[in-house]
């Protein structure tokens, strides 16, 4: 009886080892998606912040008639979006930031406004921490996806019925008038 005895109890210890490593793989898992979450809420912030800020900006009167109505509607479709269309209109509103700012002296024409300084500053604070908010998310994405192609969390189905994560791709490159003064 003593060899089967000893079998039993290996084969009982590396179950037992298996049966951690996947715990430990699955809450592994299981942090990364609530990485994946704080970084969505916080480029959902930052994407909220810029829309707001240009949306503001279109209506102080500060710009030219044609330059608001631009910035207005696609600051306004990006905060309306449905989350299906979100990453074309936050695209159509780097855009429309693009284009408005395409001159930097229109960025010296909100300075001098009264109240133009820090809106300017507050606009140029946005349009920074969305490409980096973006980014952040984006890795946690691609972190998540390089874990969940492992056959052991496929073939144990270690990240149970969490849907399959993806990327925020859209434009975000700013208006070099605004790119230069944030550097």
């Amino acid at each position: 009886m003593p060899p089967v005895t000893a079998t039993l109890i290996w084969t009982l210890v590396v179950l037992v080892a298996i049966g951690l490593y996947l715990s430990w793989t699955a809450g592994r898992l299981d942090r990364l998606h609530a990485r994946i979450d704080a970084a969505r809420a916080a480029l959902d912030a930052q994407l909220l912040r810029r829309a707001s800020v240009a949306q503001e900006l279109a209506t102080s009167k500060v710009l030219d008639p044609a330059a608001s109505i631009v910035l207005y509607e696609a600051a306004h479709a990006a905060r309306q979006a449905e989350e299906e269309q979100r990453e074309v209109a936050e695209s159509e509103l780097s855009q429309a930031l693009r284009a408005v700012f395409a001159d930097a002296r229109q960025l010296d024409v909100v300075r001098e406004a009264p109240g133009g300084d820090s809106a300017a500053h507050e606009l140029i604070e946005a349009v920074r921490r969305v490409p980096m908010a973006r980014r952040f998310h984006n890795d946690a994405v691609g972190a998540v996806r390089r874990l969940r192609q492992h056959r052991k969390v496929r073939w144990f189905r270690l990240a149970g019925h969490a849907p399959f994560p993806m990327a925020f791709e859209m434009d975000d490159e700013p208006p070099p008038a605004l790119a230069d003064r944030a550097a």
